[in-house]
């Protein structure tokens, strides 16, 4: 068990970064699609930190990723499939715990965090999402000395439920986001007084979770600290061969709800407009487990749905240029950052640029309509010039904002002023 006297060279005399031993717990197996805690594993073990992870894992689409995270840093990979799921949901029914944070809470899962905590002397546990949240703080519950919690949030999980309440085309998800609304605003209001700590992705995620502690009357607790994502830019590089014309692409893991439905808007409300300026304009649909609505629409000529590509670079490569027509969401768009390292332009809702400093017309281009996000399709499919300084530009944005290694040095300062705080203890929430 780790102590604030356990490894009195982790903090130099001058507060620079120095070797920490770091329990990192997620909610699944990182990899380069879940990329956030992915890069933050490397990023850390690269910064010369002794980091153990442990995961739930769930099929064989985590075997290659746990291959990869075996040979990045020790890892502890406990199995939580569906009849986990549904009994850690059965289990949460009667209680106020949001059904997110219930997700993973599984003995075997809180019994390894809790085994690890106990047999090695690490001196911050880090922890992946609001679906990881529990888990950790029910591991450290009745420690007498745990290390420090810190959560990375990723985003206010009840801000997108918010938002999808109003703008999700499909009642279930609806449903699904109205049932677990107030339980995860009662819950995340209390991350200052759970987690010595708090992270997150974007200044309007922080926002609402200091809106939600005023409205719970939570004391201040743990400041909230705002870690941007990056890109791996020697990775998305700007492309060596002529891109494939008029080809417009837009990608994301579509069954994610907020993908899906942006996916939709696009096919059934941008791209007629669209087509009927530019009939030869093309359509790609990049990204894991499109759901049925969304496979329809690759019987049509124009409209390609992938499905899972190995290797996204090679799409934002080819494309003319790259969408992100959000009708809702949270935090920071990878797929944004992403052709934007690549020097694809970019057409974006103004939902999909809240987290970002770039400039409208300057490194993208944003649009607050239907017919004003059709306009800028056709203007960039009909202006070369505007793709390539758009491209130039974006590239140059990401190089200066976005780098992993930007966020992890911020990561690294939530850790020292965790350490520098009082000893942690878990609350009951």
């Amino acid at each position: 068990m780790s102590t604030l006297s356990a490894s009195p060279d982790r903090v130099s005399a001058d507060g620079a970064s120095s070797r920490l031993r770091i329990l990192f717990v997620a909610p699944y197996a990182p990899s380069p699609i879940r990329v956030r805690p992915f890069q933050f594993l490397r990023q850390l073990v690269a910064r010369g930190h002794a980091v153990t992870l442990v995961c739930p894992t769930s099929g064989a689409d985590d075997v290659q990723a746990l291959d990869t995270l075996r040979r990045l840093c020790p890892t502890v990979a406990v199995p939580h499939g569906r009849r986990a799921i549904l009994e850690a949901y059965l289990r949460a029914v009667p209680r106020p715990l949001p059904l997110q944070a219930a997700h993973c809470l599984s003995p075997a899962l809180v019994g390894a965090v809790r085994e690890a905590m106990v047999s090695d002397r690490f001196d911050i546990v880090h922890i992946e999402h609001l679906r990881g949240a529990e888990v950790a703080r029910v591991a450290a519950a009745g420690l007498s000395s745990a290390p420090p919690l810190v959560l990375d949030a990723v985003d206010s999980i009840s801000l997108l439920f918010e938002r999808a309440l109003r703008h999700n085309p499909a009642p279930g998800t609806r449903a699904m986001a109205l049932l677990d609304l107030a339980r995860t605003r009662r819950y995340e209001a209390a991350y200052g007084r759970a987690f010595s700590q708090v992270v997150i992705t974007s200044p309007e995620d922080r926002w609402a979770l200091e809106t939600l502690r005023g409205q719970f009357n939570q004391p201040p607790g743990a400041p909230i600290r705002v870690v941007p994502n990056g890109v791996d830019c020697d990775y998305f590089q700007p492309p060596q061969i002529a891109r494939e014309p008029a080809t417009i692409l837009f990608s994301g893991k579509m069954s994610y709800h907020a993908n899906e439905a942006a996916a939709l808007h696009l096919l059934r409300e941008i791209m007629p407009l669209v087509w009927r300026r530019r009939p030869d304009a093309r359509v790609v649909i990049a990204g894991a487990n499109p759901g049925p609505r969304l496979r329809a629409w690759g019987r049509d000529p124009r409209v390609e749905i992938t499905g899972y590509v190995p290797e996204l670079r090679s799409y934002l490569q080819r494309a003319t240029l790259a969408v992100a027509p959000l009708t809702y969401g949270v935090g920071i768009q990878n797929k944004v950052l992403e052709a934007l390292a690549c020097a694809t332009p970019v057409v974006a809702a103004r939902q999909a640029t809240v987290a970002l400093q770039a400039r409208a017309g300057v490194e993208l281009l944003a649009a607050g309509s239907v017919s004003a996000f059709a306009e800028a399709i056709v203007t960039l499919l009909e202006d070369a010039r505007l793709r390539a300084r758009l491209g130039q530009a974006g590239r140059a944005y990401i190089e200066r904002h976005h780098t992993w290694n930007a966020s992890a040095a911020t990561l690294e300062l939530a850790y020292h002023a965790a350490l520098q705080a009082t000893p942690y203890r878990a609350p009951e929430l």
